[in-house]
């Protein structure tokens, strides 16, 4: 599973990236820092909403995830 375009280009204030691979799914880790706050995901139809402190994200999710989860500023995305 790829990330997301719009969480790639959000590296600009430290966001690190993480895609791993495994041999029964994927899984994107975005972890915001912990400058941000906390993180609020709301999943509608095929598109996240993730509120990063002042900041908000909007992306379609990827045809293989099947869940969205934030936890102490990372957003991970899992297939």
């Amino acid at each position: 599973m790829r990330t997301p375009q719009e969480l790639r280009t959000t590296d600009d204030r430290g966001t690190v990236v993480t895609e791993y691979e495994y041999d029964d799914g994927s899984l994107v880790a975005v972890d915001f820092g912990a400058d941000r706050g906390d993180l609020a995901v709301d999943v509608l139809d095929d598109t996240a909403i993730v509120v990063a402190s002042d900041e908000q994200f909007e992306f379609e999710l990827p045809d293989e995830a099947t869940e969205v989860a934030a936890n102490n500023g990372v957003l991970t995305i899992t297939e």
